[in-house]
This record gives structure tokens, sequence and C-alpha cells, in this order.
């Protein structure tokens, strides 16, 4: 009996670990929490209040609010803002 529980602790964990890996990587989404992290500090320092970060359809977009617009901003892969748009 102790090995069947054994057994059923270790197919638990198994199927575990690739859940937790995946969480690092904002659920497969492509935003690492050290990504967002980057993108908070660089938008932050150029006056930027950082409201929502995603990644959709390739791109990262960036929900923020500077001088009182809200915003949706894109940014390339190196963090440069490719596009910006006033979010109605």
């Amino acid at each position: 009996m102790t090995r069947l529980k054994t057994a059923s602790l270790i197919a638990a964990l198994a199927l575990a670990a690739p859940m937790a890996h995946a969480s690092d990587d904002d659920y497969g989404r492509g935003l690492t929490q050290e990504k967002r992290a980057q993108i908070t500090e660089k938008m932050t320092a150029e006056g930027y209040d950082v409201r929502k970060i995603e990644m959709e359809d390739g791109e990262i977009e960036v929900y923020a609010v500077k001088d009182g617009q809200r915003l949706e901003i894109y940014l390339n892969n190196d963090l440069s803002v490719r596009r910006q748009k006033i979010d109605d």
C-alpha cells in the first residue's frame, strides 16, 4: 500500500512540474515576469503609469496612462515603441 501512495505522489508531482514552469512564462504567452518588470521600469521612466501588459497576436501591448490619457502602446521586441494609440 505504501508503494502505491508513493507512486501516486511521484505521478502528481511530475504532472505539476510543467504547470509551474508555464507560470514563469505567463501561461505560454511569451512574457516572463522579468520581461514584464523591464517593460514596467522602462515605461515608468518615460512617464507612463503602466496598468496592464499582455502579449496579443505576437505583439507586446502595454496599457498605460500618461498626462491624463489612456493609451495602448505597442512595443517591438527590443522594447522600443512601435506605435501607440489613445484608448477610448
